[in-house]
C-alpha cells in the first residue's frame, strides 16, 4: 500500500467520452488508468489504492490488475498483497524514445545552454493534462538530471505546458483545455488567468513563462519547435533557480538564448 495519498491534481485521469461512443474501448482505457495510478517514488500499490484513484469497483480493479500482471505490465507481490510496475511498461515506451531523432540532435545544444544559464534545459511533449519530459540536461553533467526522462508535469502550471497550448491550433487547444477542465478543475480555476497571459506572451515574443507556479524556487521559460515532429508538438523548457532579479533575467537574457538555441536545433534537424 502507498504510504501517502497524493493530492488529486497529481493523478492523471482521462476524460472518457460518452457511453454511446462505440469506437471507444472502455475496458482498455480502464486498464491503462490502473497503470497511470503509480506516481514517482511509489514502489507498490494495492487494490484499495487503485479503487480510490480510479473510482472503479473492487471487482473491476481486481480483474484488471490480474490481467495486467499476467501480461507483464504489473508484478504481483503475494506476500505484501500489492502490485509493482512490470518491465512491460518500460519496454513499451522505449521504441518511442528511440525513434525520436530530435533528442540526439538537440542534446548538445541543450547542454550548452544549461551550462550558460546555470539551469536545466528540457524537451517535452503532451500527455493528456500533463507534459512528459523526453530529454533533460542539467547545468552540471555530474549531477543527475531532474526532472528525469519520463517525468510528468501539469500543463497549466508549467512554462512548457503553456507554450504547448499557445503553439497548437485553436481547435487542439480547446480540446486539451476541455479535458483539463474535466480532469483537474481545481487547476483550471487557479491557473486560467496565467494561461491567458501565456497566450499573450507567446504572440508577443514567442515564449511563455512560469514564475514559481510549479516550484516556488524555480522560474522557467519555454518555446516550441517551429513545426510538429512525428505529428507531435515538442517544446523546449529552460528552468533556473528563482532569485530577486531572475524574473527580469528570464525576459532579457534567458528567453532570447532559448529561442536562439531552438532555432539552431531546427536548422540541424532540417526543420527549416
Amino acid at each position: 500500500m502507498s504510504a501517502t495519498h497524493p493530492a488529486p491534481e497529481q493523478i492523471s485521469m482521462y476524460a472518457f467520452p460518452d457511453d454511446d461512443d462505440r469506437q471507444f474501448a472502455f475496458t482498455l482505457a480502464r486498464g491503462l488508468e490502473i497503470l497511470r495510478c503509480f506516481l514517482p517514488g511509489e514502489v507498490a500499490l494495492g487494490n484499495k489504492d487503485f479503487v480510490e484513484r480510479t473510482g472503479l469497483s473492487k471487482a473491476t480493479v481486481s480483474r484488471l490488475a490480474y490481467t495486467l500482471s499476467e501480461l507483464g505490465y504489473l508484478r504481483h507481490d503475494e506476500a505484501a498483497r500489492n502490485y509493482r510496475l512490470g518491465g512491460g511498461v518500460l519496454s513499451m515506451g522505449y521504441p518511442l524514445l528511440a525513434s525520436m531523432r530530435i533528442r540526439q540532435i538537440a542534446r548538445p545544444f541543450m547542454r550548452e545552454l544549461a551550462r550558460q544559464v546555470r539551469g536545466s534545459v528540457s524537451l517535452g511533449m503532451r500527455d493528456q493534462s500533463n507534459m512528459v519530459y523526453i530529454e533533460s540536461c542539467p547545468r552540471d553533467q555530474r549531477i543527475h538530471a531532474l526532472p528525469d526522462v519520463g517525468a510528468v508535469r501539469p500543463i497549466l502550471r508549467t512554462a512548457m505546458g503553456r507554450a504547448w497550448l499557445a503553439a497548437v491550433t485553436p481547435q487542439e487547444r480547446e480540446v486539451a483545455l476541455n479535458r483539463i477542465r474535466i480532469a483537474v478543475p481545481d487547476q483550471w480555476q487557479r491557473y486560467e488567468a496565467q494561461v491567458g497571459q501565456a497566450l499573450h506572451d507567446y504572440h508577443q515574443g514567442g515564449v511563455c513563462f512560469s514564475y514559481g507556479d510549479l516550484h516556488k524556487n524555480g522560474y522557467a521559460v519555454a518555446t516550441p519547435l517551429c513545426t510538429q515532429v512525428d505529428a507531435e508538438m515538442l517544446v523546449f523548457n529552460c528552468a533556473v533557480a528563482a532569485q530577486s532579479a531572475q524574473g527580469r533575467r528570464l525576459i532579457d537574457d534567458i528567453a532570447p538564448r532559448l529561442v536562439a538555441m531552438v532555432s539552431n536545433v531546427e536548422i540541424a534537424a532540417g526543420l527549416k
